[in-house]
Order: structure tokens, then C-alpha cells, then sequence
């Protein structure tokens, strides 16, 4: 019977040591964390870069910039 116990306990001590060993350490924590973080990071940069290069070659954009320079070029001669 103690036998029996004795093999129980060994299994159990086992199968704890084993599934902790699986357990990534908090410096491994971190560099997943901080790759994930870098990869966010440069995914929104990129499509902030993205949205801003559409933005700005838009025809709306585009309308107003000359639309702009007009104005402008008028209130010069204005003054000349």
C-alpha cells in the first residue's frame, strides 16, 4: 500500500515539475510582449503613412491646396 502511494506521489511530483517547466519566464514575457508591441507599432505606422498618402492626393485635397494658392496669388496682386 505504500508502495502505491509512494508511486502516486512521484507521478504527481512529475507531472507538477513538467507543466511548470512549459511555463515561459517573465523575461520571456517580456521580449513576447515587447515584439508584440513593435509589431503594432509598425503595422499603424505604416497605415498611418498610408491613410496620409491617400489623404493627400485626393481629389478634395488637391481642389483645395489650388483653390488656396488662388486665393493667395490674388491677395499678392491685391497689394501690388
Amino acid at each position: 500500500m505504500k508502495l502505491y502511494l509512494a508511486a502516486a506521489v512521484l507521478m504527481l511530483v512529475l507531472a507538477v515539475h513538467t507543466e511548470a517547466q512549459d511555463e515561459p519566464t517573465l523575461e520571456q514575457q517580456f521580449a513576447k510582449f515587447q515584439t508584440q508591441v513593435k509589431e503594432i507599432a509598425e503595422d499603424l505606422t505604416e497605415k498611418t503613412k498610408t491613410t496620409f498618402e491617400q489623404l493627400e492626393k485626393s481629389e478634395f485635397a488637391v481642389k483645395t491646396k489650388n483653390w488656396f494658392t488662388e486665393q493667395f496669388e490674388k491677395v499678392k496682386q491685391s497689394f501690388n
